[in-house]
C-alpha cells in the first residue's frame, strides 16, 4: 500500500469517532510505528486536525467534518491518473502540494469508489524518457508570486556555466516540456522577457513589494516566438510582439 493510501485510510478510521493507537495502526498497516508518526504528521500538515490524547491515541477534533462534495468514479479515476501524472514532476512542492490536497479530496469519496480508485491505482504506470535527475522545489511559492504580482529575486545558473547571476524578475507565466517546468518573466538585469527553467534556480526569495501587471500574453508570446520543444530553445522571428531571450538552456 502506498503512503497515500494508507493516509486515505487512517483519515477513512478516524472520521469513524474512534481513537486510534500507533500500535494499533502499526499492526494494521505492516508498517513500523515511526511510519505511523510520520503518517499523523502527513496528516496533520495538510490541514487534518489530528488530536493526540495522552495515553490513548489519536482522534479527530470534535466537530470536524469534511465537505459534503460526490465524485463520480469516472472523476475520481482522472484524479488518481493526474497523480501519477504529476509524480513525475522534477518539483517536489508541486508533488507534496498535490498530494495534500488529494489527501483531502479522496476523504469524501465514498467508500465504494475510494476502494475502486485504489484499484485502478495499482494498474497505472507513466513511462518518462531518461532526464537529467535536476529537481527543483520552486514551483507552488512562484505560482503564487504570479497570482499575486509579487517581485522575485533569483541567483540563476545556465546550463555548463558556472557563474551564477542575480536577477530581480516579475513573474508571468509556466510552461512544462520534457518533466522541466520554465518561468517567462520580465527580468530587470536584460530589461526584457526571459525565460527560465526552475531546475537552474539556485535560490530564490519572494519579495513583499508588488509589481504593475504588464499583461503579459502567454499565447501572444508563442505566436511571437514560438518554441523548439525538441531542442528546447524559442525559434525567433523577424518582428517579435515580446522581445525575449531563452535562458534556460
Amino acid at each position: 500500500m502506498s503512503q497515500l493510501s494508507r493516509l486515505i485510510s487512517i483519515l477513512t478510521l478516524l472520521k469513524s469517532r474512534r481513537i486510534l493507537t500507533a500500535s494499533e495502526l502499526s499492526d494494521k498497516y505492516n508498517v513500523s510505528i515511526r511510519t505511523i508518526y510520520r503518517d499523523i504528521q502527513k496528516l496533520i500538515e495538510s490541514g487534518v486536525p489530528v488530536m493526540t490524547i495522552e495515553g490513548r491515541g489519536y482522534s479527530l477534533m470534535e466537530g470536524y467534518t469534511v465537505a459534503p462534495v460526490q465524485f463520480t468514479e469516472k472523476q475520481a479515476n482522472a484524479l488518481i491518473t493526474a497523480q501519477h501524472l504529476v509524480n513525475k514532476s522534477k518539483d517536489s512542492s508541486f508533488v507534496n502540494d498535490f498530494e495534500e490536497a488529494l489527501i483531502k479530496i479522496k476523504s469524501v469519496f465514498r467508500s465504494t469508489i475510494l476502494e475502486k480508485s485504489e484499484i485502478l491505482n495499482t494498474k497505472i504506470h507513466v513511462f518518462s524518457r531518461p532526464q537529467e535527475e535536476i529537481a527543483s522545489n520552486a514551483l507552488s511559492e512562484l505560482q503564487l508570486a504570479i497570482t499575486h504580482l509579487n517581485y522575485v529575486e533569483i541567483n540563476y545558473r545556465k546550463a555548463n556555466d558556472t557563474h551564477i547571476s542575480f536577477r530581480k524578475i516579475e513573474p508571468y507565466s509556466f510552461f512544462s516540456t520534457d518533466q522541466k517546468w520554465i518561468l517567462i518573466a520580465w527580468c530587470h538585469l536584460r530589461n526584457e522577457y526571459r525565460a527560465f527553467r526552475l531546475d537552474r534556480v539556485q535560490h530564490f526569495k519572494i519579495l513583499q513589494e508588488h509589481f504593475e501587471d504588464r499583461k503579459f500574453s502567454i499565447q501572444d508570446y508563442f505566436q511571437s516566438c514560438p518554441y523548439n520543444f525538441d531542442k528546447n530553445e524559442r525559434i525567433p522571428k523577424a518582428e517579435n510582439t515580446y522581445t525575449s531571450s531563452f535562458e534556460s538552456k
